[in-house]
């Protein structure tokens, strides 16, 4: 062995690299010695120990056990570990990280034993995931990503091993380039972009680099360019962490954890609040109480009643089940559509995700835009059965 991949103590194990420094110190005096400082790598630990707190709340602690021997039957590469984990934790479905180890290779093998690396690894990766959470039945592939059907049919080149043709048959139904797969070399059958790109952000790209970053994310590119151009403002949730934030959030968590934190009155028969647990922060929901007198002069909790109901939700709506960034809809308010006819585009995880008119009737109740956050179940549309 030539090369071995590590990194520094306070960023290894879990999913990243082993450490480099416990490799150092075995390696020491033999012919294998790195030639390395070990007090110089002790230095510059020190330097990333004052820093790593901004990224805390990327961790990823799903175990106790700091080596994780399950990779070597799930075989996930640890970028693509995080990620799973991450989309996971989105939609509240982490305990579900196990059955998605379990279905990993097969969902693998039915691509055609692909390597998992970028940017196949995160293809695989996301339709596991939307295999353990949308399929009713083991294969069913309810929720197929763009990415998948762009690989059954051949953009990505030549698999190691053959995809599963039942799954291809049903990835490539309605697909756009059309449903039987290409064996030619995929740039032959592509189309140049770059002039309709030119076109697109006419006016907002100043060079070459600009249009670039549009062609490669067509909504976070535009969204970027106007912030880079100041035409429209920074949001504060896309600028970096500072340690004088991470240093409020570690008070609010000691607070939190003291019970030193009071929620703030809502009306109605429960009120909100934000709990930061070890770095997270949880939004809960309780009981809205007051405090009333008795005839001792001691104090009982009274319930409040609720000053009205939620609206129900239509049986027409279509919930978005993960969170993510919404890419486009397909339709428009007023719009009619069919069951099973795709509305609206979802990114999730960097794989785009097609969700659809649950019944026949006319659209209504859009109101997000292209570029916009959602959150798991938020109304993305609402199908009103024709009169």
């Amino acid at each position: 062995m030539d090369i071995v991949d590590t990194c520094m103590a306070p960023y290894a194990y879990r999913t990243s690299h082993p450490a480099v420094e416990p490799l150092v110190i075995s390696l020491l005096g033999t012919n294998r010695d790195t030639g390395f400082d070990i007090k110089k790598l002790s230095e510059i630990n020190a330097i990333m120990e004052t820093v790593i707190p901004k990224y805390k709340h990327l961790a990823n602690n799903p175990k106790y056990s700091i080596i994780d021997t399950d990779v070597i039957l799930h075989q996930t590469p640890g970028g693509m570990l995080s990620n799973l984990v991450n989309q996971l934790k989105g939609m509240g479905a982490l305990d579900k990280l196990d059955e998605v180890f379990r279905l990993l290779p097969k969902v693998r093998k039915d691509l055609g034993q692909v390597p998992l690396v970028t940017p196949t690894s995160q293809i695989v990766g996301v339709q596991t995931v939307n295999n353990v959470l949308f399929d009713s039945y083991e294969g069913e592939y309810a929720n197929i990503t763009e990415q998948v059907k762009d690989l059954c049919y051949g953009l990505y080149g030549k698999t190691p091993l053959p995809i599963n043709e039942e799954l291809r048959k049903k990835a490539l139904k309605n697909y756009p380039r059309g449903e039987q797969h290409i064996t030619v070399r995929p740039g032959s059958v592509l189309e140049p972009e770059m002039p309709k790109v030119r076109e697109e952000v006419k006016g907002l790209a100043k060079d070459l680099d600009d249009e670039l970053v549009y062609a490669l994310y067509p909504v976070t590119g535009k969204r970027f360019l106007r912030w880079k151009y100041g035409i429209e403002e920074v949001p504060a949730d896309v600028k970096p962490k500072t340690l004088e934030d991470v240093r409020k959030e570690e008070e609010l968590v000691a607070k939190a954890l003291s019970g030193e934190l009071t929620a703030k009155k809502e009306p109605g028969d429960m009120r909100e609040m934000e709990v930061f647990v070890d770095g997270e922060k949880f939004n809960v929901s309780i009981p809205d109480i007051k405090i009333a007198p008795t005839a001792g002069g001691r104090a009982k909790r009274v319930k409040k009643e609720p000053t009205e109901r939620k609206k129900e939700v239509s049986s027409g709506a279509l919930l978005a089940p993960i969170p993510g960034m919404l890419v486009e809809y397909r339709k428009k308010n007023g719009d009619v559509v069919k069951a099973g006819e795709t509305v609206v585009v979802i990114e999730a995880m960097k794989m785009m995700n097609n969700f659809k008119a649950p019944i026949d009737g006319v659209i209504s109740e859009i109101n997000f835009k292209s570029g916009d956050a959602v959150a798991k179940n938020d109304v993305l549309f609402v199908v009103e059965p024709e009169k």
